[in-house]
């Protein structure tokens, strides 16, 4: 059996390899390592691929939401509702441009972001909300976009794990995540179901004024050299990195399916266990696309399993172990813990498999068995 990797780029790199190293090379061979023409070719072909009518590429996913609230023209103060389960990124970036965080609970069977909890939360000063889809399964859009359109709020999806997923509507329509809010933002980062080979990120809109601002911030302010227009930053996705994702674009959709596929998989393995609570797989809307596999240990040693992962050559992780209100740079007094009690309660159950686009049938069958071995009824 081969090695088990939680995320293997590099058997995913080896089956693309000559295309790879031949748009590096020709980065190499053109010397246009800053906004070339592989970051103009990829931005057009990830618009296509999302049906989205502007894509503005970035230096990393954590830039592309700090930009997408600079375009927005939130104020200090402003506030900002976002999911307590979620990685730092998300409430980071509201507190580095000094707008109030506000977090609240989430569902439990999906681990997005409440609708209930979004209602109870929106004051006079409520500006967004920060919907993250988080693992890969796209968030409930359509109601998120309804409450922000019946209390006029920005909607920025934090589409940093989900990209290539569908949210499907009630009407039966289907629209790629992170191009359904005002803007969206992703991370190529590499172990990303699009990954580049270090930094990346990009911001999306069908907004042309908005798409004109965002694309002067990401470049200092500047849309004709030395005039500075606006406040910017200096957030750029380079040529190489661009090259990588052109060649990884292309696969997207069998990288996704192939995730997909390990899911059906691993769940099968898990079904009827009294311990274990494994994610659902919708087929006929492609909402979770698994960016991580993550199981809810029920009235289980969740931290005895991973050990004993561990122990048997299985890498896996535990996202997230303390919920955001409970860290130490978001504490607020206006916090209670009753407000959280999903929240809570997942940190303490929740486990992430191995999950990538190369995992094979007996890698599958290993890793599962000795979760079950483990878990014993």
């Amino acid at each position: 059996m081969r090695k088990i990797q939680m995320v293997d780029l590099k058997s995913q790199y080896e089956k693309i390899k000559p295309v790879i190293d031949a748009k590096i090379q020709e980065v190499l061979d053109t010397n246009t390592y800053i906004n070339g023409p592989e970051v103009a070719s990829f931005q057009k072909n990830l618009e296509a691929y999302l049906g989205a009518k502007h894509v503005i590429p970035c230096a990393n996913g954590t830039d592309a939401l700090q930009i997408a609230m600079m375009g927005l023209g939130l104020q200090p103060g402003d506030e900002v509702i976002t999911a307590d389960f979620t990685f730092a990124a998300t409430v980071e970036v509201i507190a580095l441009l000094q707008l109030t965080p506000v977090l609240v609970d989430v569902e439990l069977g999906n681990m997005n972001i409440s609708i209930e909890a979004i209602k109870k939360a929106i004051t006079p000063k409520t500006k967004a909300i920060v919907p993250v889809h988080l693992f890969g399964r796209a968030a409930n859009m359509e109601a998120i976009m309804r409450v922000a359109e019946e209390h006029n709020l920005y909607v920025i999806e934090d589409n940093a794990q989900a990209i290539g997923a569908n949210c499907k509507f009630s009407d039966g329509s289907k629209r790629k995540a992170g191009v359904i809010g005002h803007v969206g933002a992703t991370s190529f980062f590499p172990s990303k179901n699009l990954g580049c080979y270090g930094d990346g990120g990009a911001i999306f809109t069908n907004d042309d004024e908005l798409a004109h601002t965002l694309r002067g911030i990401v470049n200092h302010g500047m849309y004709v050299r030395y005039h500075h227009d606006v406040v910017g930053v200096n957030s750029r996705l380079d040529s190489i990195q661009a090259a990588v994702l052109n060649a990884k674009l292309p696969h997207l959709d069998t990288y996704n399916a192939a995730r997909q596929n390990a899911a059906r998989k691993y769940s099968a393995a898990f079904e009827n266990h009294p311990k274990i609570i494994a994610p659902s797989i919708c087929d006929i809307c492609d909402c979770h696309v698994f960016h991580q596999y993550t199981l809810r240990i029920i009235d289980g040693d969740r931290d005895g399993l991973m050990q004993h992962l561990l122990d048997n050559g299985i890498p896996c992780a535990i996202y997230y172990p303390i919920p955001l209100h409970a860290q130490k740079a978001y504490a607020d007094e206006r916090y209670q813990e009753a407000d959280f009690p999903n929240t809570n309660r997942l940190v303490k159950e929740v486990i992430s498999l191995p999950m990538h686009s190369e995992l094979d049938d007996e890698q599958i069958a290993f890793i599962t068995s000795k979760v079950i071995e483990f878990l014993k009824p």
